[in-house]
């Protein structure tokens, strides 16, 4: 049976039950009639809150930790083990993570709309630790690079589709506070993953004499195997969406389903067609979005995996460089929540991506040409507070002006997408030959986010250009001759609809 059939046959289903139940009063009111208080509607998002945050937050986490342990297992050993130190070879290791994990996002979305979060996404999760365990047991440059490519294959619908998920549950008031937790994940991977890697590298050699697991082995073999075990226990507790989940009455779901509906004005069963993805990628202020991305992912994705070793640089021993590593991360972790909630209760995101880019800029600029370990160290905190909330927030401001679950799914696929490629320019900006200064890179990050606040003053700018014509009727004739069903398909570019900035 077809997806969409299929919900709709429970849905109706559930109202014959409820009615046999008595519970005539909702089961007979049609869900466009449907009444609620706002006190009904926030517990409803708190139990909403309850089985979905923590959860894609532990689940993100994993998928971040098991991305960026190679660089804490770089100077554990690994790349003198398989011989990594010649030329750029630790460089490409990285690369064609990225190269495959930007060309399955758009797909793994699609897949997602249609098969539901409940089972995909542990199964992707499941996939990326079984990767990273079996990572533990490769020999050489070319194994670790296979390794990486099936890295990229199973991790690359993992944060396009986590947004898409939790899109599926929330206003856009609602969600880039639950995106800003969930996004933060990457900052606790950070701060665990330097502490992990401290410990497990100490565990004593194990296994059989003709493989030996030890030292930068622990790191990949017992971290993958904790995310096998908990993405395979996910589906227990993971809603697919809120029509059929399992932790709300049958009223509950009808509101929960329903107030999205009123807020997109879309069905949120309906499945993605080529118009959806012509509008999503036709979009410019999706434009807009995926190149702040894009250049907030150059600096994320390289310090998550060039930062010990950036701090090794700094003339620090192996296990002081690893713990180093945790106080910036958790110091990014808390602002990037508190910017996400921010930026929810004030509906704005363009000047909380400008303001805190800011930040940045000036440690970018104390890396580049400030020489003191100290306040090189100290520069990391303004880097990793200025540019990791802005993740999120770029994801979020464009899922945000996607009107429509269809089109939200392909557009956060495809800003994430192009995002992506950040992370390939990211892989050689740290290169070997440039160590310990690094000045190559840090120029190249500086410059990134100059631009960063150039580019969310001009997504501001268009988003208020684009609303103050709404509001003068300019875009008025996209409505003559449409039906009311295709005048609801126009999403955002509905003259009725309204960008937030």
């Amino acid at each position: 049976m077809d997806p969409e059939k299929e919900i709709a046959h429970q849905v109706e289903q559930s109202r014959i039950n409820s009615t046999k139940d008595g519970d005539l009063s909702d089961a007979s009111v049609p869900d466009s009639e449907l009444e609620w208080s706002e006190e009904e509607e926030t517990a409803i998002r708190r139990k909403i809150d309850w089985h979905t945050v923590p959860l894609v937050t532990l689940l993100y986490m994993l998928c971040f930790l098991d991305r960026i342990n190679i660089g804490n297992a770089r100077i554990q050993g690994l790349a003198t083990d398989l011989d990594l130190n010649q030329g750029v070879r630790f460089n490409w290791v990285l690369s064609i993570f990225y190269i495959v994990y930007l060309l399955v996002e758009v797909p793994s979305n699609i897949l997602l709309k249609r098969i539901g979060g409940r089972f995909y996404l542990p199964f992707l999760v499941c996939g990326f630790g079984l990767v990273s365990l079996c990572t533990a047991f490769t020999h050489n440059f070319e194994g670790l690079m296979v390794a990486r490519v099936f890295l990229g294959i199973f991790e690359g619908g993992a944060m396009p589709g986590m947004a898409f998920f939790l899109s599926c549950f929330y206003k856009r008031n609602e969600l880039l506070f639950r995106m800003g937790i969930y996004v933060s994940a990457a900052s606790i991977a950070g701060a665990f993953g330097g502490l992990l890697a401290t410990g497990l590298s100490r565990i004593p050699a194990w296994g059989v004499a003709s493989m030996r697991i030890h030292t930068w082995r622990n790191i990949f073999f017992f971290e993958g195997l904790v995310t096998i075990i908990i993405g395979a226990l996910a589906p227990i507790w993971m809603p697919t969406n809120p029509t059929t989940a399992y932790f709300l009455n049958e009223r509950e779901r009808r509101i929960a389903a329903e107030r999205l509906v009123r807020e997109h004005k879309a069905d949120p069963n309906a499945g993605v067609t080529w118009k959806d993805v012509r509008q999503a990628i036709f979009c410019i202020h999706n434009y807009t979005c995926a190149l702040g991305f894009f250049l907030i992912n150059i600096t994320v994705q390289g310090l998550s995996v060039f930062m010990p070793t950036i701090l090794k640089d700094l003339g620090w021993t192996d296990t002081k460089a690893q713990l180093y590593s945790v106080p910036p991360y958790v110091a990014a972790c808390l602002v990037a929540i508190a910017v996400a909630y921010g930026s929810d209760k004030t509906h704005q995101r363009g000047i909380w991506l400008a303001s805190f880019s800011c930040l940045a800029v000036v440690g970018f600029a104390i890396l580049r040409w400030v020489e003191t370990p100290n306040i090189r160290y100290m520069a990391l905190y303004f880097v990793t507070v200025g540019a990791f909330p802005g993740g999120p927030g770029f994801l979020s401001w464009g899922m945000n002006n996607s009107a429509g679950p269809s089109v939200r799914a392909v557009s956060s696929g495809y800003i994430v997408t192009l995002g992506t490629i950040g992370g390939i320019v990211a892989t050689w900006t740290y290169k070997q030959a440039d160590a310990p200064k690094y000045y190559t890179g840090h120029t190249i990050n500086l410059g990134g986010q100059i631009a960063t606040v150039c580019l969310a003053i001009f997504g501001i700018l268009y988003c208020m250009y684009e609303n103050k014509a709404r509001a003068a009727g300019k875009r008025d004739y996209r409505l003559e001759g449409l039906t009311e069903e295709e005048q609801e398909q126009l999403g955002n570019r509905h003259p009725q609809f309204r960008y937030w900035t």
